[in-house]
């Protein structure tokens, strides 16, 4: 295997329908996804994931931004482009 991989994700044009759908999808598991990884941190270690801790607020905010870009696509009666590239590598396990 190749140091880096890329594999694209999403490419299209989407309408905010599709867009909004996709993205909250996204969005939400990744929520649910940190929101469990907390849930068993507290139960194997009697304290919060840190990492969690500090993405469920940032990926909140992100879903906000999401629906005002929605929303405005919808009222301009546009299209959403999305892109999005998943970059995969190695690293060394904390020890």
């Amino acid at each position: 295997m190749k140091t880096t991989e890329k594999i694209i994700l999403i490419n299209g044009n989407f309408s905010p329908t599709e867009a909004k759908e996709l993205l909250m999808n996204l969005f939400i598991n990744k929520i649910n996804f940190h929101q469990n990884k907390n849930f068993s941190s507290h139960e194997r270690y009697g304290k919060e994931d840190e990492t969690a801790t500090r993405r469920i607020p940032e990926l909140k905010e992100s879903v906000e931004v999401i629906s005002r870009i929605v929303n405005e696509a919808t009222t301009q009666n546009l299209n959403i482009v999305i892109t999005s590239t998943v970059n995969i590598h190695f690293s060394k396990t904390d020890e």
